[in-house]
């Protein structure tokens, strides 16, 4: 059951700024994976998703919120393939974290 201080958690802003920065450098990163991989087209397409919701110009902090914890859990599966392609998802995993305060 979700109780007051979950909600309050969901409903803090998120630095757009910072995801804005965090979405440019996952996509540069994303180009020089080679990997034709489930997993890392979802993330190229989680990662595009987001990119569109900071682009829209009625941005929720929840979709943003929401889009970040999909990267989040892409990346971790993805992990193994791109780590062998010079990937660097825990850096990504770690700034996701910081940015939602987790």
């Amino acid at each position: 059951m979700a109780g007051k201080d979950d909600r309050e958690t969901d409903d803090r802003e998120v630095n757009l700024e910072q995801v804005g920065r965090l979405i440019e450098a996952l996509e540069e990163d994303l180009k020089r994976v080679q990997s034709g991989s489930r997993d890392i087209q979802r993330l190229r397409d989680e990662v595009e998703t987001l990119k569109n919701v900071l682009n829209s110009p009625v941005r929720r902090h929840h979709w943003v919120r929401d889009g970040l914890h999909g990267i989040r859990e892409v990346i971790e599966s993805a992990l193994d393939i791109a780590k062998t392609e010079g990937f660097k998802g825990t850096q990504y995993i770690s700034e996701i974290g910081r940015i939602l305060g987790m």
